[in-house]
């Protein structure tokens, strides 16, 4: 059989492991074997649509079992997987179908009529494994020799925010994603005792480079959830050693009282990333379960670069130390000189879970990929005396709201599409429950009657919902500094409260 480093890296010689892998509540489980001929079925399947190595097949569909054999199928045949947020919706799906010009798109069949005539073969696939593609791939061979591709040779595209509002193609190889893995699985010590309580979407960086990748390397079990829902990670949790999470996860789980020391007695590791985790969260936990959760950082760009320790300190407010192999420095943001130890700058990450690059974008990549291998995050931090890296900010002005990156510029563009509208400000406001939510403030021509229920009805079907502004404020004029640049901060201060009192 060919090499191919991905899903060798995950998966490879296991074709007859019967050994349980995907536990799907109310559904069908899955075995390791199962997983593996579905996905050469659908690697059959993508070769006979005209995939060849480097072609995108692009995926917008709920998450199921699968989506994950597509995922496999799509690596194991040469192609990059391009995953999208089910949230988007045609408009916001249009630019990256245009952009990543994708040699086969997937989405759910209720959706198919909305994709008629793009320049891309059609698939379909619902949330239980029914469609066109399950259809095509059913009567096919599910041997299937790997397409041989190398180290560096692109395996995925993840797109990211930008500072004109439209996404960037980050360009993710077989080595960037399966040396994280194999990084994360030692440094979390997973083995194939562990079971992950795994609720999280598909379609990013956290559900499926981390959580989903970790177990198929180590051969555990993953309690497969289509997303989350408190009755069924309260009923699943007994079932479980780990689970991964964003933020919201932890802040619904301490609401309920059910939530407490017994129900998770057995649990082996509790994991946060996508947002920052707030400090009386870590409190709140500890002293509800007795277990402090483990902070981390990462990216789009990077996978996961940080990691507060398995075996020691999981220091609250920090995202802890470097991970092995992956180099951080902090930079004077203007000049990009390593600042004294202790001070603010930007952090800048290096190794091998770094990117490739922006699709189809070099200057984009030339500007945030330095040339000795330095990737410039747009997080503003500093180390502390210990070690621990402290996040204090972001360069740029992305709202994370429930773990979802959301840019603003997108957000201004269209409400100042808007009749009546001057301009607008969209930005980020503490929200108890996703971190942070979004909120706009807006400036109206003379005589227009716009409220903010208007506003936000005309962004429901231009925009995923988690990008609609929870609140929007109207004002004579934007605050702006001597530049004329939008004082961002100031409207934050303003509208603290917004979503909290």
């Amino acid at each position: 059989m060919a090499a191919n480093t991905l899903f060798d890296g995950l998966l490879g010689g296991r074709e007859a492991d019967s050994r349980l892998l995907l536990r799907v509540p109310g559904g069908h489980d899955w075995s390791c074997a199962e997983l593996i001929l579905r996905c050469g079925q659908y690697a059959n399947l993508l070769l006979r649509c005209g995939v060849e190595p480097g072609d995108r097949v692009a995926v917008q569909v709920d998450k199921s079992v699968d989506a994950i054999a597509l995922y496999l199928a799509t690596v194991r045949a040469g192609g990059a997987f391009l995953p999208l947020n089910t949230a988007y919706p045609r408009a916001e799906v249009g630019y990256f179908l245009d952009d990543a010009e994708p040699a086969v798109f997937v989405c759910d069949p209720a959706r198919a009529a909305e994709f008629d005539g793009i320049d891309a073969r059609l698939l379909t696939l619902d949330a239980d494994g029914n469609g066109s593609l399950a259809d095509g791939a059913r009567e096919l061979a599910a041997d299937f020799d790997n397409v041989e591709r190398g180290e560096d040779d692109l395996a995925a595209i993840l797109y990211t925010s930008g500072t004109t509002g439209l996404s960037k193609g980050a360009m993710l190889s077989h080595d960037n994603l399966l040396s994280n893995t194999l990084t994360l699985a030692d440094y979390w010590q997973f083995d194939d005792t562990d079971v992950l309580l795994h609720a999280l979407p598909i379609f990013h960086t956290h559900g499926l480079f981390v959580a989903t990748n970790i177990m198929l390397r180590v051969g555990g079990q993953m309690i497969f959830l289509r997303r989350f829902d408190l009755e069924l990670m309260l009923e699943q949790l007994p079932n479980a050693t780990a689970l991964m999470g964003v933020p919201t996860f932890y802040t619904r789980l301490l609401a309920d009282e059910r939530f407490d020391r017994e129900l998770v007695a057995h649990m082996r590791l509790f994991v946060s990333g996508s947002a920052p985790l707030l400090a009386e969260t870590h409190v709140q936990f500890e002293q509800r379960t007795g277990h402090r959760i483990l902070e981390r950082y990462g990216m789009t760009e990077t996978n996961m670069n940080t990691s507060n320790p398995y075996d020691g300190e999981r220091r609250a407010g920090t995202v802890g130390f470097p991970l092995p192999g992956v180099e951080i420095r902090i930079c004077d943001p203007e000049t990009g000189a390593v600042v004294a130890p202790g001070e603010i700058g930007m952090i800048e990450v290096r190794g091998p879970n770094v990117f490739q690059g922006y699709w189809r974008k070099p200057e984009k990549t030339a500007e945030e990929l330095r040339a000795d291998g330095f990737f410039v995050t747009g997080d503003l931090g500093r180390f502390d005396d210990d070690g621990y890296l402290h996040i204090l900010g972001r360069d740029k002005d992305l709202v994370i709201s429930g773990g979802y990156n959301i840019y603003p510029k997108q957000i201004e563009t269209e409400i100042d599409a808007l009749d009546g509208v001057v301009e607008s400000a969209a930005f980020g406001v503490p929200h108890p429950d996703l971190g942070e939510a979004v909120a706009a403030a807006v400036v109206l021509a003379d005589g227009a009657s716009l409220d903010e229920g208007a506003v936000i009805d005309a962004l429901r079907d231009r925009l995923a919902r988690f990008k609609q502004p929870r609140r929007v404020f109207f004002v004579d004029a934007l605050p702006r500094n001597a530049m004329g640049k939008v004082q961002k901060n100031v409207l934050r201060d303003t509208y603290n409260d917004a979503c909290t009192s």
